[in-house]
Order: C-alpha cells, then sequence, then structure tokens
C-alpha cells in the first residue's frame, strides 16, 4: 500500500469512528427525549417507569463487562459491527414494545440497546486509540464529541417531531432504520484483526501484570471516577440543583443545562489541539481544576448570574475526563482491551453508583452541599493526573517523527 492510499484509509477510518459515536448519541436522544410519551403509552407511574429505565442500566453494565473478551476474542471490526446491528434491533423492539403496550417487552428492549453499545463502548475506544497512535495526534476527544453532537441532533430532532405530534413508537423506529445504512457502509472502513492480538502482547510484555496489580491503571480509574461523576452528577441533577438550590424556574434550569452540554461540547472539539500542546497530564489537571472551580461557585456563591455561567465551567471541565483516560489506558501498557474496559466500566459505576448516592445526599443535607463530594473528587483527580502520563518511549517516538518532517 501507498503512502498516499495509507492516509487515505486512515482518514476514511476516523470518519467512520466519528460516525460510530455519532450514531449512539442519536439513538439515545432519540428515545430519551420521548420519555413522557413512552410513560402514558405504557401506562406506566413515575417509580414504575424508573424499573423500566433500570433495564438500560443492566445491559450497559452487562455489555461492558464482556467487552474485553470479545474484542480480544473477534476483533474490533467483528465486535462493532455485530453491536450496532444488535443496537438497531434493540430501537426496533422498543418501538414494537410502544406499539404493543408493554412496559416488560420496552426494558428487554432497552436491555438489548444498552449491552449493544457497552459492548460497542470499548471497542470503538480501543480502535480510536488505535487510530490516534497511527496518526500521533490526539482525535479521540473529538470522537466523543461526536457523541454529543448526536445526542444534541437526536434532542433537536426529538423535540421537532414531538411538536408535529408523530408517535414515540414511529420516532424510534424512523431513528432505527436511518443508521442502518451508515453502520454498513462505514464498517468497511475498519480493519480486520485488531484487538486480537492484545493478549499474546500481553504475557510477551514486562508490564503484563493483573490489572488489579496495576497501580497506574488503578490511578488511572480514580481520575474516570471522578470526571464520570462529575459529568453524571449534572447531566441528572443540574436542572434540580437550579431550581432547588438557586430558585431559578424549570424553563431556566433547563436553559442552564444546555450551556453545561455546550461546554461539553466545546471541550471535547477542542480538547485534543491542548493535549497535543500541553500534554495529557497538564490537560487533566486544568480540567479537574476548571470543573472544579465552577462546581465550587454554583455550591458557594449565591449569585444567580455566577451559577448561571459556572456551568459552562463545569462541562468543560468534565468533557475531557472519560476519552482522555480511555486513550491513557490503552497506551500505557499491555492488552488495551482490558485496560480500556476496566476504566470505562469505573466510569459507568460513577454514572449508575452517583444518580442514588447524590439524591440521598441531596434529600438529607440539600442538592448544594452533596455536591461537595463531587469536588472533592475532582480535586484528587487533580492530585493524580500524573497516572495518564504518556509512555517515555511513546513520546520520544512522537518527537522523533516530528523532528524527521
Amino acid at each position: 500500500m501507498t503512502q498516499a492510499s495509507s492516509r487515505k484509509a486512515l482518514r476514511l477510518r476516523l470518519f467512520a469512528l466519528f460516525m460510530f459515536f455519532f450514531i449512539p448519541g442519536l439513538l439515545m436522544a432519540s428515545w430519551a427525549t420521548r420519555t413522557p410519551a413512552i410513560r402514558d403509552v405504557l401506562s406506566v407511574s413515575t417509580a414504575e417507569m424508573g424499573i423500566v429505565l433500570f433495564g438500560l442500566s443492566i445491559g450497559s453494565m452487562s455489555g461492558i463487562l464482556c467487552s474485553a473478551w470479545l474484542v480480544k476474542r473477534f476483533g474490533t471490526r467483528q465486535v462493532i459491527r455485530t453491536t450496532m446491528c444488535c443496537a438497531v434491533l434493540g430501537m426496533i423492539v422498543l418501538s414494537v414494545a410502544l406499539w404493543m403496550a408493554s412496559a416488560l417487552l420496552f426494558a428487554l428492549g432497552l436491555m438489548v440497546f444498552g449491552a449493544s453499545f457497552g459492548s460497542a463502548e470499548v471497542a470503538i475506544n480501543v480502535e480510536g486509540a488505535s487510530v490516534e497512535r497511527e496518526m500521533n495526534k490526539t482525535v479521540l476527544p473529538m470522537m466523543h464529541g461526536f457523541y454529543s453532537l448526536g445526542t444534541l441532533t437526536g434532542a433537536g430532532v426529538g423535540m421537532v417531531l414531538t411538536a408535529l405530534g408523530v408517535a414515540a413508537n414511529l420516532h424510534i423506529l424512523l431513528a432505527a432504520l436511518v443508521c442502518i445504512i451508515p453502520i454498513l457502509t462505514g464498517i468497511a472502513a475498519i480493519p480486520d484483526g485488531n484487538g486480537k492480538n492484545d493478549r499474546e502482547e500481553a504475557h510477551a510484555s514486562p508490564k503484563g501484570v493483573p490489572f488489579y496489580r496495576d497501580l497506574q491503571l488503578m490511578l488511572i480509574g480514580v481520575i474516570v471516577l471522578a470526571m464520570a461523576f462529575a459529568e453524571g452528577s449534572a447531566n441528572d441533577w443540574l436542572p434540580l440543583l437550579m431550581v432547588d438550590g438557586h430558585g431559578f424556574s424549570p424553563t431556566s434550569g433547563s436553559l442552564i443545562y444546555a450551556g453545561f452540554t455546550l461546554g461539553m461540547t466545546v471541550g471535547r472539539f477542542t480538547g485534543g489541539w491542548f493535549i497535543d500542546r500541553y500534554s495529557r497530564v497538564a490537560v487533566v489537571r486544568a480540567s479537574a481544576l476548571l470543573g472544579g472551580l465552577g462546581m465550587a461557585m454554583i455550591i458557594f456563591v449565591d449569585v444567580d448570574w455566577i451559577a448561571g455561567v459556572s456551568v459552562i465551567l463545569w462541562g468543560l471541565g468534565a468533557s475531557l475526563g472519560f476519552p482522555l483516560t480511555i486513550s491513557a489506558a490503552s497506551d500505557t501498557g499491555p492488552d488495551a482491551p482490558t485496560r480500556v474496559s476496566v476504566v470505562a466500566t469505573t466510569g459507568y459505576l460513577a454514572f449508575l453508583v452517583g444518580p442514588p448516592l447524590l439524591g440521598f445526599l441531596g434529600e438529607h443535607y440539600g442538592l448544594r452541599s452533596a455536591m461537595l463530594v463531587v469536588l472533592g473528587l475532582v480535586i484528587i483527580a487533580a492530585l493524580v493526573a500524573r497516572a495518564v502520563a504518556k509512555p517515555a518511549a511513546q513520546d520520544e517516538s512522537v518527537m522523533e517523527k516530528g523532528y524527521e518532517r
């Protein structure tokens, strides 16, 4: 393969991964924006709806726990293709469940959907980290930015279709069908075999120790736990925090949440430039401190406009935590699928455990006081930021290639 054709193949692979990050965000928002209508169609209470939605959590955690084995057994291409198609199947099950008004079937559909994207999560990130290494350029945060962009697109389409009176089951079905052709065409750009050899590499590597004895990986896990906690707490509690804690109206609370989402999206699309210029360690530390500053102003300052602006700092600070730690886990040791799976699982645990924990603390001490837990975690992340440093050999290789150019 010539150098020109190799660069073209790498660009096509990059664009395919952008799409594979965009699609989960689009599909997730497509049904999430219709939850009020879904609750009414299924004729369940708010508490019962919470039980139905728990199917997504069960599926997601199950998928991510077996994802490393799947990648090492079949390779990233096979896992991405199969899980993406299964996710579309899960969306179709959701549509059928609404047509039948079956809460049980809807929960099962969410389990299929969650398990599919839980498994795809590691495969796509392992592939993205591989592209980073081949390009000698940080692109994983931008890939995660496309997930945020997909979420914004799906939410926008959902609001339009809701206003037009389109039924939720038809909306969900259309969202699933629209993604079939992009999935089948994009997978052609992903090379076969990636991830399969990582098990052998782990045995051959001097650092091939079990993950639970790898201190660096454990510290990376601490960072992703803190940053995922910061992201998840905003996703679940920010509007209510602004309404109950600062006296905003529900409409203003939703608008302020949009500011957080904007900060997340901007941070992910621009973060790669800062990482390449200042290093991963500096960016993790700065992100944690920036997010911590935003949270501290919301917790301790009673001026409404300061609280409203602070959410942008919160969003910018939380935006790079997950993609940056995934990238670090992949290239700071052998057996990338397992390392990525450990870090991603830790992040998912933060998303799952965080909301009920903050809800319990908020009930007893108020949401503003409950956010002190999140603030403490991001400060710890700043203190252990050194864990995401690139290996010295990799840094020297990048510098030599830059010098040759």
